[in-house]
């Protein structure tokens, strides 16, 4: 039965979030649906119990472990995508909402408790800490969900790393100095926290410091550099724990955070590697997650349990963000939008779940067995709550708000030549988002003295993923003389607007064979048609050809409209109401009466002969060029 529900889960995983991304769900919600579904079935401890012999507690012993390395690794994934570079925007709120924003969470939670629940202040105050996280494992999935702009973003996710690792040991230090005898000692307690943090510190520097020296150094080959980050992160968590409990995610993410922001290792292949286990190890722990769920506990404990729910998400959240953020960079949007965005995850779960053991462990002690599994069914009702609630509602907020967009349809134009504006600007004057990047000032400068957004950068750093505003942008077309330069910024933005997203020009050579071809896997999908390439575009458009938005109707077809312009028309864009469509050489348009048909145009025939009616033989100097020059 183990074998069979090992494979199920992960299966169980994938389908539940490529659901979601067919009908524009967030794949949270999903998982979590799954995994109650598959828990009335079969439940992780039962499959557990079964292979131990019947050990009901089997169950928790066995996954808690389990989960507690699974967030480490998510965790550690997560900190690698921070940039100090965003805390130029996002620093101040950050700073505020993991502080202020944490205390004013956790006092109102402890009231919240005590009232609605009736819970002792002791207990009241533990999940009070404990619900003070929000977490990676369900900020980041409704982030590349929504895709707010990129100082919310940057905002959000750093919150939701630092703040697990804050809550965590929030936690430790209630249940050691008000759930344990003896009575509570502030001494003791300050001494915790600076041996937790000091260990996290440590640890979680002299790993960076390992990994970073391994990768410069070339100590071993790159294909086990992956593989090691991800044992160093492990063992790092563990002995950190050993040391000072819960300081291992303070070392996690420390870790992360250095190998993300230092300048002598490349780990870009390491940030993929971690992504593709982040996304199995969330999909696991979610369906895990959701069959472990009772819906009788949660359903015992009745209105008081959803008011404490309302309260959080009406009420407490709400007030945190507003009053942590007074002050700060983020106008009143960016407030409202923050405060209505603090779903629970696996962390929580997995405190609580710790803590509730430990409660029963004490029962002789402190007669407080009883308050064990009420603590866990709180914990579990906050994070269906949360996460059912803001998947629903925080895309369309954010949308309101005017901080997201439901189906970004513009356009990231690597590259900035004259025909490349001229084309961007007829589509900027139809309400398509364009945004132009080169590093060729007179060609940005001219950009903008088009009125089109344009930023002087090189499309391959990291500036241009990480600076460049590019809300509303949800492709990439790599437009450049140099075939080469579009191979490689059609691999740094393919993660981005992944593989269905980014386009580039045919290559000037053709042939399968040619040596001056690039791979086939550095490709991306063929813009316009195989024959039209920089070179063919930029002479055509020499010989006058122009580009031409053009509105179809019943009167007036696509038929006409070739009839018109004849077969030298370039069909380049659709335009369907508030989609965009490229036309590319492995899909066709065949545009529908209503739509409006962007095109390249000639002015007069171009006679038989001309540079511009075929593709050149002889390539110009200024197509070897790339736009760095």
């Amino acid at each position: 039965m183990l074998l069979y529900y090992v494979a199920l889960v992960p299966a169980l995983g994938v389908a539940a979030q490529w659901i979601a991304w067919r009908l524009h769900l967030p794949g949270i919600l999903m998982l979590l649906i799954f995994g109650i579904i598959l828990g009335q079935f079969l439940s992780p401890d039962e499959v557990i119990a079964g292979v131990t012999g019947g050990d009901a507690s089997s169950g928790t012993r066995v996954l808690f472990p389990l989960v507690s390395l699974s967030v480490a690794v998510i965790l550690f994934e997560g900190s690698l995508t921070l940039r100090l570079g965003e805390l130029r925007e996002a620093g101040s709120a950050v700073l505020r909402l993991v502080t202020i924003g944490a205390v004013v969470t956790c006092l109102m939670t402890t009231l919240a408790a005590h009232w609605f629940l009736d819970f002792s202040w002791r207990v009241s105050l533990l999940i009070g800490s404990i619900l003070t996280v929000t977490g990676p494992t369900v900020i980041t999935p409704l982030l590349h969900h929504i895709r707010p702009t990129r100082r919310i973003s940057s905002t959000l996710k750093w919150e939701g790393i630092v703040i697990d690792p804050i809550g965590a040991v929030l936690a430790v230090l209630v249940f050691e100095e008000l759930l344990l005898p003896p009575s509570v000692n502030p001494w003791s307690a300050a001494l915790s926290l600076g041996k937790t943090v000091l260990v996290g510190l440590v640890l979680g520097a002299a790993g960076a410091g390992f990994l970073v020296q391994c990768i410069r150094r070339f100590w071993v080959p790159d294909y086990l550099q992956g593989i090691l980050a991800l044992a160093v992160a492990l063992v790092s968590f563990c002995i950190s724990n050993y040391l000072a409990e819960e300081s291992g995610l303070i070392t996690v993410t420390l870790l992360g955070i250095i190998l993300a922001n230092q300048k002598q290792a490349v780990i870009e292949h390491l940030i993929e590697f971690k992504e593709h286990l982040r996304t199995l190890l969330i999909g696991c722990l979610f369906i895990l997650l959701g069959s472990r769920i009772d819906p009788q506990a949660l359903l015992d404990l009745g209105w008081p349990g959803v008011g404490l729910v309302l309260f959080l998400i009406a009420v407490i959240r709400p007030a945190s963000a507003f009053i942590s953020l007074a002050g700060t960079q983020l106008d009143w949007r960016e407030k409202v939008f923050v405060g209505f965005l603090a779903p629970r995850g696996i962390v929580a779960a997995a405190v609580a779940s710790v803590f509730a053991l430990k409660l029963e462990q004490l029962a002789d002690e402190s007669g407080m067995v009883d308050s064990a599994t009420p603590l866990v069914s709180a914990t579990f009702l906050v994070i269906l709550s949360t996460v059912t609630f803001y998947g629903l509602v925080s895309g369309p907020l954010a949308r309101v708000l005017g901080l997201a967009i439901a189906n970004p349809q513009g356009l990231l134009f690597a590259g900035a030549d004259h025909w490349v504006r001229e084309l961007a600007k007829v589509l900027h004057e139809n309400g398509v988002r364009v945004m132009l990047v080169d590093t060729n000032y007179n060609k940005i400068s001219a950009a903008r003295m088009a009125g089109l957004p344009a930023e002087c950068i090189n499309v391959l750093s990291d500036q241009a993923r990480n600076e460049v505003n590019l809300g509303g942008i949800g492709r990439m077309l790599a437009v450049t003389p140099n075939d080469e330069v579009n191979s490689l910024a059609v691999q740094e933005f393919r993660q981005l607007f992944e593989s269905s997203g980014v386009f580039q020009l045919p290559f000037k050579s053709h042939a399968a064979a040619d040596s001056r071809s690039p791979a086939s896997h550095l490709q991306a999908r063929v813009l316009f048609g195989s024959d039209w390439t920089f070179t063919r575009i930029r002479e055509t458009v020499a010989a006058g050809a122009v580009f031409k938005a053009t509105k179809l109707s019943d009167n007036f077809s696509y038929s006409d409209f070739l009839v018109r312009y004849g077969d030298q028309a370039v069909l380049m864009f659709v335009i369907q109401g508030e989609t965009l469509q490229v036309n590319t050489v492995d899909q066709k348009l065949n545009p529908e009466p209503g739509s409006t048909v962007v095109a390249l145009v000639p002015a007069l025939p171009i006679p038989p002969g001309h540079a511009a009616s075929s593709e050149p033989k002889a390539v110009s100097s200024s197509d070897s060029v790339p736009t760095s020059s």
